[in-house]
């Protein structure tokens, strides 16, 4: 018998952290990418991500979005259970980052 994972906010947080910026080597949660995470918890669970970039244009999106692709298929996710939406509305700046992420950064 297969355990099934019940998705949560949180542990879609958890999954996110695990997530790197590949120039600063900080999680996108620590840097205050990840606006919002929804979670609908239904036959087949779906998660709803709003995250913006620290600059409009960033050509390392791609490899963030793999990334947390990969990271929330840990949770039984699959991409087409998975919507990314980006914004820059607000802009990002550093006080969305969170303590960890200043420390890391020496700010």
């Amino acid at each position: 018998m297969t355990r099934k994972v019940i998705v949560t906010e949180k542990k879609v947080r958890e999954r996110l952290n695990e997530v790197l910026d590949p120039e600063l080597g900080i999680s996108i949660i620590d840097l205050g990418l990840v606006y919002e995470i929804k979670v609908n918890n239904t036959s087949a669970p779906t998660v709803s991500i709003l995250m913006t970039l620290t600059t409009m244009g960033c050509p390392l999106f791609d490899v963030i979005e793999e990334d947390m692709y990969l990271k929330l298929s840990d949770l039984d996710l699959t991409r087409q259970q998975i919507k990314i939406d980006m914004t820059f509305d607000p802009p990002w700046d550093m006080e969305r980052m969170t303590k960890r992420g200043r420390a890391v950064l020496g700010i």
